[in-house]
């Protein structure tokens, strides 16, 4: 099965209560239906990327990193790569690759959320399709050359230091703990 397949059925399968998030879904959905390349770089009119909030539940904290191109605190996460096999695949990737953890798991049962963001040409768009990634105990984070630096935040640290679609996604995290507990 190729990514972009993977994709389209992560997709199919995705079900949010939001409707706003249900909107989402399908306006991936046509984008990968009227476009080959779209989980790709080069696909100018956007594409599908896989993140990953890396959270300690145990301690009540998550891992952000300052990304060094937008100089703001976000989550895991970037391109799909050819050697991912799956979009959960390129999520984890994505998230062991930036905060250096090894050991992480994606928490079952999918993607927490969809976040559409514009980024500068050629590309239009981000068509970010967003996990949770599980740090094991005593996990070390690691800085990577992506990110300027990393730090843990406790949940209610989130707001004041990353934007609102950070906070979007540790709520949903925190909302996918309780639901799949």
């Amino acid at each position: 099965m190729s990514l972009h397949d993977d994709a389209v059925l992560v997709l199919k399968g995705y079900a949010p209560e939001d409707l706003a998030q249900d909107d989402l879904r399908q306006v991936y959905l046509d984008h990968l239906a009227q476009h080959a390349d779209g989980m790709w770089k080069a696909c100018e009119a956007g594409h599908v990327t896989a993140s990953a909030l890396v959270i300690d539940a145990g301690s009540g904290r998550v891992l952000l990193t300052l990304h060094r191109k937008l100089q703001m605190w976000l989550q895991m996460g970037g391109h799909c790569e050819p050697q991912d096999s799956a979009l959960a695949a390129a999520a984890l990737r994505e998230a062991t690759e930036e905060s250096g953890i090894d050991g992480l798991t994606l928490l079952a049962g999918g993607p927490v959320r969809l976040d559409r963001h514009p980024i500068p040409a050629p590309c239009n768009w981000h068509l970010d399709v967003q996990y949770a990634a599980l740090a094991p105990a005593g996990a070390t984070e690691q800085i990577s050359d992506e990110s300027l630096d990393l730090r843990w935040y406790a949940y209610d640290e989130v707001a004041a230091v990353a934007d609102a679609s950070v906070v979007r996604l540790l709520e949903g995290t925190l909302a996918a703990l309780e639901q799949r507990a």
